[in-house]
């Protein structure tokens, strides 16, 4: 583990940007959903400006479509293109969790055990949205620390066109989550990649296989 570790700095734009996308991934924003500026602005108590550059962010990268200065619209999803970008988030996540068991540090630990902790307790209470938003921040927190920004920036754009919303809705998947999250956190601790990689690939698949039996059941 490395020793010396500092959270990366954001731009108000990439911090509305993560408002966003932490917003349509939770299903907080839901797919078809109408963005409009003011009211983003008015809620993060910034100015129009970063949240138009914002949403011209998250449109390049397939999270929102439509006319940043007309407003922008929450892009739906496809099922079957979601299952090409399955085999994609597993080749790049595996990856960065990877860099993550090289350059974990405690204090790093100990950030995503409360996430993961946030993340069990909105479960328990029955809040279901809050569950989903701390499910994003734990991956995207662990997947910083491998310090590996390209490849964390496809991912992103790899997670516009995935279903997490209608996933993390199936019954019960949110308590079977926390168990994963269990397993990736144990294997993060004891530097044993090949068991974190292993845990993240279970993770994606377990997920999207539980979405498609859905759709297949009616």
């Amino acid at each position: 583990m490395t020793t010396n570790a500092m959270m990366p700095f954001r731009t108000k734009e990439e911090q509305v940007a993560d408002f966003l996308r932490e917003g349509i991934i939770s299903g907080r924003i839901p797919r078809g959903s109408r963005l409009k500026q003011q009211e983003i602005a008015t809620l993060l108590k910034t100015s129009i400006t970063p949240v138009r550059e914002a949403l011209k962010l998250l449109s390049a990268e397939g999270y929102v479509i439509g006319d940043s200065h007309r407003g922008a619209t929450v892009a739906p999803f496809d099922i079957e293109a979601s299952s090409e970008v399955l085999n994609l988030r597993i080749l790049l996540e595996t990856q960065l969790v990877r860099g993550a068991v090289e350059n974990v540090t405690g204090a790093d630990i100990a950030e995503l055990t409360v996430l993961a902790g946030e993340f069990a307790a909105a479960f328990s209470a029955g809040d279901n949205e809050a569950a989903r938003a701390a499910n994003y921040r734990f991956h995207h927190r662990m997947f910083e620390i491998a310090a590996m920004p390209q490849t964390l920036h496809f991912v992103q754009i790899l997670w516009a066109r995935y279903p997490f919303d209608l996933i993390n809705r199936l019954e019960g998947r949110v308590s079977r989550a926390a168990d994963e999250h269990d397993d990736m956190l144990a294997a993060l601790i004891a530097g044993d990649t090949a068991t974190a990689m292993l845990a993240t690939r279970q993770h994606i698949e377990t997920g999207f296989r539980e979405l498609r039996e859905s759709v297949e059941q009616g």
